[in-house]
């Protein structure tokens, strides 16, 4: 690979950590901004389901927007958008309406740089031929760690949430701004077909294989939905924890994720998708086992590693399959499955928020139970992530059929 594909590499490196931070720093502040707006349970669980709800319309939009103008320009726009608005959440005080428009704001960015980063993740794979998505999954975790963490010691500190916010929106937009200009231009994520060439391209995008790798997605992202947006409550309300213990659930799930994504594509090219989604699947499945049966919060910060350990492969490997049923290599079929991201965070908001009323003592536990079944799912569709390539248009039969041929470097302007 020459230095333009290293470049490129490193700021999609970039803005999975960016995304990363800003997510953890918001998600694991659930209780305090739950007490700062005195929302009940059920309106919180309202307002946890308004982001994947609208991140789901960001996606879709910003994949109509990669055939004109290429994930990159998205991705630098709605990146550093999303920083700025986990600042207004902080900055909304008890001002219950202002938190709903910055949420759905926060929303609607966030399923435009979902969709985007994973576009040039792709991208960065494809060219450099080998599996490489996982790895980018892992800085995601690294960087939710360190905001896992952040949350944590602002928490012992007593630091106000607009100033949390506000310190990790700034490292966020600050690097994001920094190597935006390294993401793969339209003409280097594909062909460049003419329009018609594109629209025809686009309808061969098949949906069935499509439709089986975003089942697994869906569920894992419903598992991870519950533990993001409510692991730290249950830490808090249900097993005991302080205000500084309640986020380190959080970081104990993306530390496992670092461990397994960092091995993950290594494990890929040697035993298959097939085979690593299916271990992930028993993996992820006993640790939503021992989150439901947790005593007590050490317990359950531990179970929710186990889950992270399995889960954190679904993803990734999932947009990996989609990128050999995609003949245009400009993110068609990535962004169709990045809606079943969406699917399952909605689905975990409103199963939890559906289940949680259920018992006064143990609703979140009960809550968790759902998930904990669902992840069968993984072993039902593992099959899947081996999907046959379709042929990019005017290409033979061959084994490359699929993969775009590299077009020359863009002359500079």
């Amino acid at each position: 690979m020459d230095a333009r594909d290293r470049r490129a590499r490193a700021s999609t490196y970039t803005a999975f950590a960016v995304q990363g931070l800003c997510f953890a720093s918001l998600v694991t502040q659930v209780p305090r901004l739950q007490d700062a707006h005195h929302l009940s349970d059920a309106t919180l669980s309202l307002v946890l389901l308004m982001v994947p709800l609208v991140a789901g319309v960001g996606s879709v939009a910003s994949g109509a927007l990669f055939r004109r103008i290429g994930s990159g320009p998205v991705l630098r726009v709605s990146q550093p958008a999303v920083a700025l608005t986990i600042v207004l959440i902080g900055l909304t005080g008890d001002n219950d309406p202002a938190l709903y428009g910055a949420v759905a704001l926060f929303g609607l960015f966030v399923g435009a740089v979902d969709a985007s980063m994973n576009a040039q993740a792709v991208a960065v794979e494809r060219r450099y031929g080998m599996s490489l998505i996982t790895g980018f999954y892992a800085v995601w975790s690294v960087a939710g760690i360190l905001g896992g963490l952040w949350a944590s010691l602002g928490n012992g500190l007593d630091l106000p949430l607009a100033a949390g916010f506000g310190i990790a929106a700034a490292i966020g937009i600050a690097a994001s701004l920094a190597t935006g200009h390294g993401l793969y231009r339209r003409a280097e994520e594909g062909d460049g077909p003419s329009a018609d060439e594109l629209k025809a391209a686009g309808r061969r995008v098949p949906w069935r294989p499509i439709l089986v790798v975003g089942a697994a997605m869906a569920v894992a992202y419903l598992a991870d939905s519950a533990i993001s947006s409510y692991g730290a409550k249950y830490l808090d309300d249900e097993l005991g924890g302080s205000d500084w213990v309640a986020p380190l659930g959080y970081v104990g799930y993306q530390v496992a994720m670092v461990v397994s994504r960092a091995v993950a594509d290594l494990a890929v090219r040697r035993s298959g998708a097939v085979r690593v989604v299916r271990l992930g699947g028993a993996v992820g499945l006993a640790g939503m086992i021992g989150v439901v049966a947790a005593p007590n919060a050490p317990a359950a910060i531990a179970a929710f590693a186990v889950a992270g350990l399995g889960l954190s492969v679904i993803a990734p490997v999932s947009f990996t399959a989609a990128g050999r049923v995609d003949p245009t290599g400009l993110g068609v079929a990535v962004a169709r499955v990045n809606i079943f991201n969406y699917v399952g965070f909605v689905l975990g908001a409103a199963v939890v928020g559906a289940v949680e009323p259920l018992s006064a003592d143990h609703g979140l536990r009960l809550a968790f139970t759902v998930p904990t079944v669902l992840v069968l799912v993984v072993f039902a569709t593992a099959k899947g992530f081996a999907p046959a390539p379709v042929p990019r248009p005017g290409a033979g039969a061959g084994p490359d059929a699929a993969v775009p041929r590299r077009p020359a470097e863009p002359t500079a302007t």
